[in-house]
């Protein structure tokens, strides 16, 4: 169940070109670190640590960034991964991370994949 921030948060997004997928009306998440990305992102926003609208932009940049580079021989499009680097993106604006913890993240992030 959504408190009124989350509520406002999900619905910001609605019909917007960073909404997330859904099915059937719920958020689609294929990977556990999907849901688990987006809850973070939505708990950090809503304890205050960066304004929503902020991440927001970010993440519609990052779409808009993959939309331009499209091409042949790019990786398959993932919602999810842009909502990630948005988040890193806001986490760093926002002066909760540095650049090098951020790829101490990714270092982790690829470990955890391979």
């Amino acid at each position: 169940m959504f408190t009124r921030f989350e509520e406002y948060a999900a619905s910001s997004m609605l019909g917007q070109p960073d909404s997330p997928p859904r099915l059937q009306g719920k958020f689609l998440f294929d990977k556990p670190w999907e849901r688990e990305v987006f809850g973070v992102a939505l708990s950090l926003s809503k304890a205050g640590y960066f304004e929503w609208e902020a991440f927001r932009q970010n993440l519609i940049e990052s779409i808009a960034e993959w939309e331009d580079g499209y091409c042949a021989g790019q990786p398959r499009w993932n919602y999810y991964e842009r909502f990630f680097l948005a988040l890193k993106k806001t986490l760093v604006e926002a002066g909760l991370l540095s650049a090098a913890e951020i790829a101490a993240i990714d270092g982790a992030f690829v470990t955890a994949n391979a």
